[in-house]
């Protein structure tokens, strides 16, 4: 941890020292036990992290009484340079963050979510008619519609490398970047962990190939950060986004968007036209008590370690991978257990079962909450099990899903 973000953790920790907390307990990696202090309902197998997150009781606690400082004396509290005021706090955060993911903090911009972020990113380049950006052909909406933007405003283009369910080779991806880039590329944007399969793009090697062809590497973290480390300095990147409201379990309305020093020259956002502080006169009266919530999840992401979080939801999905992979009639679009995969594991569904009908089946029926896999991509189900889920219920989940799966057509 730098000095700068020791230096912000203190003023976080001093300005939130002095909210009346009122369930400020660190969680744990208790497993299904950690649903029962939870909000969801107590009859849930929620399943579907990768979408959004509850929220942690500390978290909501401590977002709640931000906004009750805040509304104390609203101009003091917002715009105050005082140590203890809510905007002092929130801008904090900023550190905080730069301490999670191995940067300062005058290269992070708190945002409303990783789709902020990575339109923020686009929006602040400087590009011209021609000019062309590669990315992938299963990337979330949220990184794309930057990008789409500035086709129809600006004349850019969009190229796509195409990554199928199930592909598990990290050179070869690599090797299909590397072929796509042509002079006029500017960018390449890519998700650090696949949305749609869970597949742990190989960012390093990709931010390695735009770096040796004079080309911006921005990456879209919302399926990192929060369920596995993550160093963006290791990476490599020029600009990496993410969000509060999904494995950091913070308040919904959350996120950042790093950019790299010696990037700042290219990426320009407005946000930082007059100061890089959170909520000033370029950015607006943000949302302080939403970010003084995120700051709390990020100190229990903290506590309980990246790694161990990370160890636990890779025990619970790999062991639905050796369930699922056994099931007849199904595709693995997720890679095996090792070094590509992550938390989230989905699977293809057979032509004849519909994957809109099977989540609201595994839901209605079951009370198991998972995600339909975005059907542009193909027919399958999606599972994201994270540090409040246990072995009991990703089994019980299974047993639901294999029962729908044998169910007449």
């Amino acid at each position: 941890m730098t000095g700068a973000a020791r230096t912000s953790r203190r003023g976080f920790a001093a300005g939130v020292a002095g909210l009346p907390l009122l369930a400020s307990a660190s969680p744990a990696l208790a497993g299904g036990a950690a649903n029962r202090s939870l909000g969801v309902d107590p009859d849930l197998i929620y399943l579907n992290t990768a979408s959004a997150g509850p929220t942690w009781p500390a978290v909501l606690d401590t977002t709640i009484a931000a906004w009750r400082r805040l509304e104390t004396n609203p101009v003091a509290m917002a715009y105050g340079t005082v140590p203890g005021s809510v905007s002092v706090t929130a801008d904090a955060v900023r550190g905080l963050v730069a301490g999670t993911i191995g940067c300062t903090a005058d290269e992070v911009l708190l945002t409303r979510s990783t789709t902020d972020a990575m339109t923020t990113a686009a929006l602040g380049l400087r590009l011209v008619p021609g000019d062309r950006v590669l990315t992938t052909d299963q990337e979330h909406a949220g990184g794309e519609v930057g990008w789409q933007y500035r086709a129809r405003r600006d004349g850019i283009a969009v190229d796509q490398v195409s990554i199928l369910p199930g592909a598990a080779d990290a050179d070869a991806v690599v090797r299909d970047f590397a072929a796509k880039i042509r002079p006029e590329t500017r960018v390449i944007s890519v998700s650090h962990v696949l949305s749609q399969t869970g597949l742990r793009m190989p960012v390093a090697a990709i931010a390695a190939l735009a770096r040796s062809r004079g080309v911006l590497c921005i990456v879209d973290g919302a399926q990192a950060v929060g369920a596995m480390p993550v160093d963006v300095a290791a990476l490599g990147c020029d600009a990496y986004a993410a969000s509060g409201h999904k494995w950091l379990m913070a308040p919904k309305g959350t996120g950042f968007l790093y950019i790299a020093r010696h990037a700042q020259d290219r990426i320009q956002p407005v946000a930082w036209e007059l100061t890089r502080s959170f909520a000033g006169n370029s950015s607006g009266l943000d949302a302080l008590p939403n970010a003084i919530g995120l700051g709390r999840a990020i100190e229990l992401l903290a506590e309980t370690g990246p790694a161990n979080v990370e160890a636990h939801n890779l025990g619970l999905r790999d062991r639905m991978w050796a369930t699922l992979s056994r099931m007849p009639g199904l595709r693995m679009a997720s890679p095996p257990p090792g070094k590509l995969a992550t938390a989230l594991i989905a699977v293809e569904l057979p032509a004849a079962i519909d994957s809109l009908a099977m989540r609201k089946a595994l839901l209605e029926r079951h009370r198991i909450v998972v995600k339909m896999v975005d059907k542009r991509r193909f027919n399958g189900i999606r599972f994201s099990p994270h540090v409040f889920n246990d072995e009991a219920q990703v089994d019980r989940a299974l047993s639901a899903f294999r029962s729908e799966l044998s169910k007449p057509a």
